[in-house]
């Protein structure tokens, strides 16, 4: 069974730990692996932390626990684009790489998505890199679909196309 809660300053090495887990398994070959291979997991943690205490408060971080081990991460928050375009942003979700296919993803996102709704927002927004065609399908089953936008992702000095994705919120 996945419990979703939301994130502490406790977990914030965990999180950090799946979330550089995450960029290198689903990353390599996609952005340059010197760039992968140098990323912190305690500079992460540090960032998150300070975004914990520091932060306004508009981003909201869930975690996934099974059996008591966080296996999850996401985050959301108000679409941070362009400012005429209403809406939420799913700015994170990462799932321990050992954890994939267990449904851990699913559940992050489907408890995003119930709160983004539940605070009024009718659509979702998320970045995903092009190549990603793993995620990409994870968040067509989702319910979202690419709308056309393209931003580039600098990584190691390395421009990497990331296209934006939208659903509707119930």
């Amino acid at each position: 069974m996945t419990h979703i809660r939301e994130m502490s300053l406790d977990d914030c090495d965990r999180v950090a730990a799946i979330r550089i887990g995450g960029w290198r398994a689903a990353y390599r070959g996609l952005m340059p692996g010197p760039y992968l291979d140098a990323l912190s997991v305690t500079e992460d943690a540090r960032r998150h932390r300070a975004r914990l205490t520091e932060g306004d408060g508009t981003a909201l971080n869930l975690v996934a626990e099974r059996s008591g081990e966080i296996v999850g991460w996401g985050c959301h928050g108000p679409y941070r684009g362009d400012t005429g375009t209403p809406g939420a942003e799913l700015y994170a979700l990462y799932v321990a790489p050992d954890h994939y296919g267990e449904g851990i993803g699913h559940a992050l996102l489907t408890e995003s998505v119930r709160r983004c709704a539940a605070a009024g927002h009718e659509r979702m927004f998320l970045w995903v890199l092009k190549g990603n065609t793993g995620a990409r399908r994870f968040y067509e089953r989702s319910g979202f679909r690419a709308d056309g936008a393209e931003e580039p992702f600098e990584a190691g000095g390395v421009e990497v196309p990331e296209v934006r994705y939208v659903r509707p919120l119930p």
